[in-house]
C-alpha cells in the first residue's frame, strides 16, 4: 500500500462511518475474507474496486471496523479472490461465515426499540385525551375518552411491557424477586384500576401514567442494552479465524476439502501467505513463519522439516507440506478459544451496581405496598381506595430512577470516551475500569507499532547500495522493512546470480564479490539479521521497534497515579527489556506464552489486585477477557478487539489515563444517583402511604426523579 494510504486522516474515524444497513450481504453462501492490512477509506475503495472489476463478482462490501470483506461470487474459488486482492497489495484469508452470522445481528435491541416506540406513540395520544378531560370535558365525553384511552393502552401495555412481565415471571417462578417485579405490578395494577374506575364512571384513570412509566423504563433498558450490544463472544471470533478449507495431498493428487474433514496423519499443502489450518509437523519444505498473533514474537521464525506448526501461524516465504497432528478441539487455536470462554464465564459473574441495589430494593417495595393496602383496609374497609393508595405507593417507589441511574451515567461517559478516541463495548466496563489498581501491557502492537524497523544511518554508501539491491529482490517481511528504512535516493547496486535460500536469506554477486543478506545463524554474528559483503566485517542490522504515540505519556501518568504497571510479552528478552527501559517499566516479563499471561493475571487477582489488560494479539485474548477491564487498539486482531471492553480508535495511547479518570468520575455520579433516588423515596413514600398522592401524582413525582437523575448523569460530560 502507498504511504498516502497509511497517512490517511480518516483511519481513526472510519470504523464509525460504515452504514449499518450495508454491513453484510443478504445472499446466503457469501464468502467472508479477513483483511488485516486495511486501515482507511482508501483501502476500502481499492479492495472493493479490485473485486468489482471481476465479471464473476456480483457484489463486495468491506467492513473496516472488523477488517473483513463480504463477497457475493457464486462458484468462484476462494483462492482466486485472495489472489485478486494480493495483486493490489492486500493480504487476505478466509473466515468461516457460518460462525460469524449469529454475532452480527441484534434482535433484542431491535425489539426493545420497537416496543419503546409503540409505548411512546400511545403515551402521547392518551395524554391528549387526558388533557381534554382535565380541560373540562362533560361526563359522557370524558367517559368516551376514558374508554378510547383504555382501548389504546391495554394492547400497547400488553405488547410493550412484555420485557418486564417476562423477566418478572422468570424470577417469581423460582421464588425470587428482581427489579422487574415491582415494575410489572405497578403497570398491571395501574391499568386494572383504571379499567375498574372507567367501568364505574369515575373520573380517576391512570392509563397515561402506566404508559409513561413503560416508556421511560424501556428507554433506560434500551440505553443499557446498547452499551452491551457490541460485546460479542471472543471465543466465537477465535474459532472463525480458523481457515475453513485446506489442500489435502492424496497419492500425488491435490484436493480441496473442509478442514473439518481432515484427520490426524493427513498431509496438506500450506502455500505462501496462508494461515496454517491445523496443528502439525513439517514434512517437506523450509520457510519462515509469522507467529506474532500466537506468541507475540515480532521476528519471523525459520522452520524446516520436523518442526511443529500451530493453527493460526502464517507461512511467509516458501511452500510447505504438513502432516496433520491435531484437528478440531485439539488445535492450539481451539485450546486458546477454550481459555477465552472460561475467562468470559468468570467476568460474567460480575454484577452491575444497579442489579445489586435492586436485589434489596424490590422486596422492600412489595412489603411496603402490601402493608399500605392492609393498613388502609383495616382503617376504612374501602377496597378501591386501599388499592388506589397501594398502587400510588408502587408507582411512586417504582425503581425508574434506579433503573436509569447506571445507564444514563454510562451513556454520558461513553460519549466522553468517544470524544477522546475510545469506543466502549461492554455495559459494565466503566464500572470495572474505575476500580483497577494494576495496568498490564502487551508489547508488540500495543506499546509499540508492531512493525520491524532498522537504523541504517551508520552504514557506508556502498553497503547501503548493496543492501538496497538485495531487499529489492526479496519478498521476506524483514527485507521489506530494511528496504523501507533506506532513503529513496539510494541507488541499488547491480547484482547477478541472485539466489533465495528459504528460511536463511538471499545471496548474489556484486562486482565479482559474493554478498549475502540473511539470518545470523546462516551468515554468523549475533541474533539480528546480517549483511555480508565479501570478506569485509559483517554488518549486523539491529531490529528496532517504534513506540506507539502517547505510550510514554500513558505509562508515566499511570505510574504517577500510584497504580502498578507490568509488561508481559511473548517476544524475546532483549526486545522486551529495551521497550521496558524506554518506558520506565520495572516489572516486565519476556517469552510469555498465552496461558502464562492468563495465569499471571489470575495470580494478580488472587492477591487482591484489580487488573486492566491492554493488548492487541491473539495471544492476549484470554488475558483480556480474564482481567477486570481490558483495552485494545483499533489495529488489533478482530478477536482481541472483541474480547476487549474498550477499543482505542486513535493511534495514540495517551487517552488511557483519561479513560481511568472518566471511569472514576462516572462511578461517583452513579453513587450520587443512588443517593438522589434514596432521598427521593424518603420524602415521597410517607406522602404516598398517608394517601396524599394519587397514581397520577405518583407518576409525575416518579418522572421528576428520573429527570433529576438524567441531569446529574450529564455532569460526566
Amino acid at each position: 500500500m502507498s504511504s498516502a494510504m497509511s497517512a490517511c486522516p480518516a483511519c481513526s474515524a472510519a470504523p464509525l462511518a460504515l452504514d449499518t444497513a450495508k454491513r453484510h450481504m443478504a445472499e446466503a453462501g457469501s464468502t467472508v475474507l479477513s483483511l488485516p492490512d486495511i486501515h482507511c477509506a482508501a483501502c476500502i475503495g481499492a479492495v472493493e474496486q479490485a473485486l468489482h472489476d471481476r465479471p464473476d463478482v456480483r457484489a463486495a462490501r468491506v467492513n473496516l471496523s472488523r477488517k473483513r470483506v463480504t463477497i457475493d461470487a457464486p462458484g468462484v474459488p476462494v483462492a482466486d479472490l485472495i489472489e485478486t486482492l494480493a495483486n493490489v497489495g492486500f493480504a487476505a484469508s478466509e473466515l468461516n461465515n457460518d460462525l460469524l452470522g449469529a454475532a452480527d445481528r441484534d434482535p433484542r435491541g431491535n425489539a426493545l426499540l420497537v416496543r419503546m416506540a409503540v409505548a411512546g406513540f400511545a403515551m402521547m395520544n392518551v395524554m391528549l385525551f387526558s388533557v381534554a378531560v382535565w380541560s373540562g370535558a362533560n361526563d359522557s365525553t370524558a367517559k368516551m375518552f376514558h374508554w378510547i384511552s383504555a382501548a389504546i393502552s391495554v394492547p400497547v401495555l400488553a405488547f410493550s411491557a412484555q420485557v418486564f412481565f417476562q423477566s418478572a415471571w422468570s424470577a417469581l417462578r423460582v421464588w425470587r424477586v428482581n427489579m422487574d417485579v415491582p415494575i410489572s405490578l405497578a403497570i398491571i395494577l395501574a391499568a386494572a384500576l383504571s379499567i375498574y374506575e372507567t367501568a364505574l364512571g369515575s373520573g380517576h384513570v391512570y392509563f397515561d401514567a402506566a404508559l409513561a412509566l413503560t416508556f421511560f423504563l424501556l428507554a433506560g433498558r434500551y440505553l443499557d442494552h446498547r452499551t452491551r450490544a457490541a460485546a460479542r463472544s471472543a471465543a466465537q471470533e477465535l474459532t472463525a479465524l480458523e481457515t475453513p478449507r485446506a489442500t489435502r495431498l492424496v497419492d500425488g493428487h491435490r484436493e480441496d476439502v473442509r478442514v473439518s474433514a481432515l484427520a490426524v496423519g493427513d498431509v496438506i499443502a500450506v502455500p505462501v501467505g496462508m494461515r496454517c489450518p491445523v496443528d502439525g509437523q513439517i514434512a517437506t519444505g523450509e520457510s519462515t513463519l509469522d507467529r506474532s498473533l500466537i506468541t507475540g514474537e515480532s521476528r519471523a521464525v525459520a522452520v524446516a522439516p520436523g518442526d511443529r506448526l500451530s493453527a493460526g501461524e502464517i507461512n511467509l516465504t516458501s511452500p510447505l507440506t504438513i502432516t496433520v497432528g491435531a484437528v478440531g478441539e485439539d488445535t492450539t487455536l481451539r485450546r486458546m478459544a477454550a481459555l477465552v470462554e472460561a475467562a468470559e464465564g468468570a467476568r460474567n459473574r460480575y454484577t452491575a451496581l444497579a442489579d445489586r441495589a435492586a436485589k434489596n430494593y424490590a422486596p422492600v417495595v412489595h412489603l411496603l405496598a402490601l402493608g399500605t393496602f392492609t393498613g388502609w383496609m383495616i382503617l376504612t374497609g374501602d377496597i378501591p381506595r386501599s388499592m388506589n393508595i397501594a398502587i400510588s405507593v408502587l408507582i411512586i417507589t417504582c425503581p425508574c430512577a434506579l433503573g436509569l441511574a447506571v445507564p444514563a451515567v454510562m451513556t454520558a461517559a461513553t460519549g466522553r470516551f468517544f470524544r477522546h478516541g475510545m469506543l466502549v463495548k461492554d455495559g459494565t466496563a466503566i464500572e470495572r475500569l474505575a476500580e483497577i489498581d494494576t495496568v498490564v501491557f502487551d508489547k508488540t502492537g500495543t506499546l509499540t507499532k508492531g512493525q520491524a524497523a532498522f537504523d541504517v544511518a551508520g552504514m557506508s554508501d556502498q553497503a547501503r547500495s548493496v543492501l538496497k539491491a538485495l531487499t529489492n529482490v526479496s519478498d521476506h517481511p524483514v527485507a521489506r522493512a530494511l528496504g523501507d528504512a533506506m532513503a529513496r535516493s539510494v541507488t541499488p547496486a547491480p547484482l547477478s546470480d541472485v539466489t533465495e535460500h528459504p528460511g536463511q536469506g538471499i545471496s548474489a554477486r556484486w562486482n565479482g564479490v559474493r554478498v549475502r543478506l540473511g539470518s545470523a545463524a546462516w551468515i554468523g554474528g549475533g541474533t539480528s539479521p546480517v549483511l555480508a559483503i565479501g570478506d569485509d566485517p559483517l554488518i549486523p542490522l539491529e531490529l528496532t521497534e517504534t513506540l506507539r504515540p502517547g505510550s510514554i505519556e500513558a505509562v508515566t501518568q499511570v505510574i504517577k497515579s500510584g497504580r502498578k504497571v507490568m509488561l508481559l510479552s511473548g517476544d524475546n528478552h532483549d526486545a522486551v527489556e529495551k521497550v521496558a527501559r524506554a518506558l520506565g517499566i520495572a516489572d516486565w516479563h519476556a517469552a510469555v506464552h498465552p496461558h502464562e499471561k492468563l495465569d499471571i493475571i489470575k495470580s494478580l487477582q488472587a492477591s487482591g489486585q484489580r487488573v486492566l489488560m491492554v493488548g492487541d494479539g491473539l495471544n492476549d485474548t484470554a488475558a483480556l477477557t480474564q482481567a477486570e477491564a481490558s483495552m485494545s487498539p483499533a489495529t488489533a486482531l478482530d478477536a482481541a478487539r472483541t474480547a476487549s471492553d474498550i477499543v482505542l480508535i486513535s493511534e495514540s495511547l495517551s487517552a488511557l489515563p483519561e479513560a481511568i479518570s472518566t471511569a472514576q468520575n462516572a462511578r461517583r455520579r452513579v453513587i450520587e444517583n443512588f443517593a438522589i433516588s434514596a432521598g427521593y423515596n424518603m420524602v415521597v413514600i410517607p406522602i404516598a402511604v398517608m394517601g396524599f398522592a394519587s397514581p397520577l401524582g405518583a407518576a409525575i413525582a416518579m418522572s421528576v426523579s428520573s429527570i433529576t437523575v438524567l441531569l446529574n448523569a450529564l455532569r460526566v460530560r
